[in-house]
Order: structure tokens, then sequence, then C-alpha cells
């Protein structure tokens, strides 16, 4: 009978003390995961802003295909049926080579040109920590539609054109996220009359949600150095879009002065003008594999 007694007590305090260590492990593994960073949610739901990149990759292992449309110039009317005669397209693809890259190709219309992106991450706004998310994104042009006929001593560099950008931004709220991105154009091959080599830029954008499932976007981008005595032909790109979330894939609708949709052009080569000049209305489609 004593010994009976005697194991019920070992067990009850075996019991005890095991609760107390479970406890006390379970406390342990909250501290970790209390001192973890959380990282914050996409400041933007889209890839894009408009025209401009956002701060949102792939994901790893996953596939886009984009499809980007832009019409002629609105403001002529039925001369050109309201933009119908003369859109200019992108098609291309994405894919999200590891968390932190994501590498691109498309084909554009203008110009015939090949674009490749490269973007990648390099820190992450963080709940409490880190205040922002920042990205770099380049690009390379090749535009093949230029002629040994018109240009007999062509090389294949005068080709390329380039920029590099880098994409700062804050989601303030759940509703709230602003970007901003110093720019960087470089062109082998350019008009000297029209245009210059090299471009340096501020860019900035904007995201409100007004619905579940969409958003108002507005972006802008200036020159902050330019040559004296050089008086450029084209204009800062001025974009205003809504982000419509559906299922795979977000659709966004873009108002600009920019028709082109390649970031070379986009920066150096906008010709419409809000002021009474010309503007385009096209759309962006990412559908995710």
């Amino acid at each position: 009978m004593r010994m009976k007694y005697l194991f019920s007590f070992l067990l009850v305090a075996f019991s005890i003390a095991f609760a107390s260590a479970q406890d006390d492990l379970l406390n342990q593994l909250d501290t970790v995961k209390s001192k973890e960073k959380e990282i914050e949610m996409s400041a933007f739901k889209g890839l894009q802003i408009c025209n401009m990149q956002s701060t949102k990759l792939a994901a790893k292992g996953e596939w886009y295909m984009v499809v980007s449309h832009r019409f002629g110039d609105l403001t002529q009317g039925f001369d050109n049926f309201f933009g119908l005669d003369n859109a200019l397209t992108k098609i291309g693809g994405l894919y999200g080579a590891t968390s932190w890259l994501t590498l691109g190709a498309s084909r554009h219309t203008y110009n015939k040109i090949y674009e490749l992106t490269a973007k990648y991450k390099l820190a992450n706004q963080e709940t409490d920590g880190f205040p922002v998310t920042i990205v770099g994104y380049n690009t390379m042009d090749i535009n093949s539609a230029l002629k040994t006929s018109e240009f007999p001593n062509l090389q294949f560099t005068d080709r390329l054109a380039f920029t590099t950008q880098l994409l700062v931004s804050r989601k303030f709220s759940k509703k709230f996220s602003f970007e901003i991105a110093p720019i960087y154009v470089h062109k082998n091959l350019y008009d000297d009359v029209l245009e210059q080599k090299d471009l340096l830029l501020v860019g900035a954008g904007a995201r409100y949600k007004i619905a579940k499932r969409l958003s108002v976007n507005l972006e802008y981008a200036a020159r902050i150095i330019t040559v004296e005595g050089f008086t450029s032909p084209y204009k800062n790109p001025l974009s205003v879009g809504l982000d419509i979330e559906t299922g795979g894939h977000v659709f966004q609708l873009v108002v600009s002065n920019s028709q082109p949709m390649n970031d070379v052009a986009v920066f150096s080569n906008t010709s419409g003008d809000w002021n009474g000049g010309s503007i385009y209305f096209g759309f962006n489609m990412y559908r995710s594999f």
C-alpha cells in the first residue's frame, strides 16, 4: 500500500514539474518569436504604379505574363478615332528567380524595342523597425528599329539604352502608400539636338485605396539636372491610374502624357502635355501563374 501511495506521489510531482517546464519552454518560444522582425505587407498591389515600377516583386518561382497597351492621342478625337488608329503595345514576362530578385523581358512596338529588366529587394519595411522598403531596378533597351541604311556606322552597342532606379516606398496605412525614386537614364545613341545622353530625374508615386479591390494611383518624374542652354522638347511624365484587383491578376487603367511604355522613353521622351497637349489612355494587365 505504501508503494502505491509513493508511486502516486511521484507521478503527481513529475506531472507538475513537466507542466512547469513546458510553460517555461513556451514562454521562451514566445520571447524568441517576439524578437523576430515582422515584415510589413507590400505597399503596392501592382508591380507598377502606372508607368513607374513599384517596390512589389514577384514571389519566388512565380511567373507573370504582362500585356500593356496605350492608345493614341485622345485629344485628336475622331481624327484618329480617339486613339484607336495608332496604339502601342507591350507584351512580356516576369519570373521570380528568388524571393528578392525578379527578372523580366518584354517586346514593345515603339521602336521595336526589346527590354530586359532586373528588380531586386535591398530592404523590407518592418512593422516596428526599419521604416521603408528599398528596391533596385535596372533596365536595358535594345532598339531593333535602327537601320544601317540610316546609320552606316551602326554598331550593336548603339542600339542600347539603360535606366538605373532606386525605389523607396513606405506603407503609411492600409489605405495610403508613397514611393520616391531617383532615376538615371543613359543612351548610347541619341539626337544631340533634341536629347541628352544622360538624364537624372526624381520620381514619386502614391496609392490610395478607395474600396476593397480598388485603388487610385498617381506618379510624376521631374528632371533635376539639365545642360546649360539646352531646352528639351520633351515633358516630365505625369500619370494617373486605377488598380482593379480581380482574382489572379491586377488590372490597371492608366491615363498619361507618355505613350511609350519602356522606361527609357517614359523618362526621356515623353511628348504629351496635360496642359492642352497629347494625352494617352491605356491599361496594364499582369497575370500570375
